[in-house]
């Protein structure tokens, strides 16, 4: 699929996605594109938060090295889901109850959101209801997607209710989780929408907007539409501006849709590499790694790469690689290789920094992988200059 898309042409692609669907809409076998690139943990709604070790996604999406999947139970959303939440369901049932059960809820619900006479707190509370209900049950999730839930809960993710777009975001988050609801959530035009939550809605709208196109980013044409949509702006003040939980959110978005090229440029141009250098800088735990890991994406287009230097990010870098763990130091050198392959000027900041040290420690004792990484940078960086020696190094 090309990368030069109009947004005119998102449209279009939207009806082809559409057309598609309900051509294979009999057909309850939907193929995982997430098999061989990233698990979604486990149910990361409004109480079960999207947090996993990012190394976990790089041992998929790059084969860098193992990790683990993880949960947490921090809290996303507010209580105040609407008036009415789901006044009929027992924990009992959202537990172990049948479909059948809440079949007829769910139908309620859609009736709700489908009709123009509905009040505001009558759709508030329906989509506070299918929020909870997707929480997480995955049978619950694929009966809601079924039921034509996902058409009436997009016009929801531009009401001005902070409230009614806060469910209706967490809604479409949970639903997503369901590998047979993304491609009809992508063909009923959900990711205009839910960009547009990403950069109006609460701090709860925001984050789970983000994860909810991060899930549908699994669709690889996805990718490049999100982007088109305006998608990485709002990552980015998400990145500068959210809380812990919404700058992990950002960065584990901004890298999956960083797969695609030209994503890589509108990250470098929306101004990522600052807060990203920032974090790498504070070394901080997972939200540093999550960082370089970014920073060594968009370390392989030119623009990032100048962009990296610019902001002073080799000093941040070799800080890294020389005290931070093991992760950090191998995705520090995977930076540093891409800044110095091509770039004398580069090599010569980069050994003023002095790397030379831990980096020959680091090829000594560290795993397989990133011994033959740091073997591969002091080669570039004992390469002979053609306009001289690199100075000394710094001293410590």
């Amino acid at each position: 699929m090309s990368e030069k898309l109009t947004d005119s042409m998102v449209d279009i692609k939207f009806q082809e996605f559409a057309s598609d669907y309900m051509s294979c809409s009999a057909i309850h076998h939907w193929p995982d594109p997430s098999t061989d690139l990233l698990e979604l943990s486990g149910d990361f709604s409004d109480s079960s938060s999207f947090s996993y070790d990012i190394s976990g996604e790089i041992q998929r999406l790059a084969s860098f090295f193992d990790g683990e999947v993880s949960n947490s139970d921090e809290e996303r959303g507010g209580n105040e889901l609407g008036l009415g939440f789901l006044s009929s369901v027992s924990d009992e049932i959202l537990e172990s109850g049948s479909p059948a059960i809440v079949k007829p809820l769910v139908r309620s619900c859609v009736e709700t959101l489908g009709t123009s006479f509905a009040s505001l707190d009558a759709k508030r509370a329906a989509a506070g209801n299918l929020r909870l209900l997707a929480k997480h049950r995955s049978d619950f999730r694929e009966l809601i997607g079924r039921s034509g839930a996902i058409q009436t809960l997009i016009p929801l993710l531009r009401c001005t209710d902070p409230i009614a777009q806060e469910n209706a975001v967490t809604a479409l988050l949970n639903l997503s989780l369901e590998e047979s609801n993304k491609t009809p959530i992508t063909a009923a035009g959900a990711i205009k929408p839910l960009v547009y939550a990403l950069r109006t809605g609460t701090a709860t709208s925001k984050q789970n907007a983000a994860c909810a196109l991060l899930s549908l980013s699994m669709i690889e044409e996805n990718q490049i539409i999100i982007g088109v949509c305006g998608a990485i702006p709002p990552l980015v003040s998400l990145l500068v501006n959210g809380s812990s939980r919404g700058k992990q959110d950002a960065l584990t978005t901004l890298y999956k849709l960083c797969d695609a090229r030209q994503n890589k440029q509108r990250a470098v141009s929306a101004g990522a590499v600052t807060p990203l250098v920032a974090l790498v800088a504070e070394g901080r735990g997972g939200t540093t790694e999550k960082a370089i890991v970014v920073l060594s994406r968009l370390s392989e287009i030119k623009e990032g790469r100048e962009a990296i230097v610019e902001e002073s990010g080799i000093p941040a870098l070799v800080e890294a690689l020389e005290a931070g763990p093991a992760n950090w130091k191998e995705f520090a050198v995977i930076t540093l290789l891409h800044l110095c392959r091509n770039s004398e000027r580069n090599r010569g900041l980069v050994v003023r920094e002095g790397v030379v040290q831990p980096l020959v420690a680091l090829s000594q004792s560290s795993s397989s992988r990133t011994k033959h990484k740091a073997h591969l940078l002091l080669k570039y960086l004992r390469e002979p200059r053609q306009d001289g020696p690199f100075p000394p190094a710094r001293g410590k």
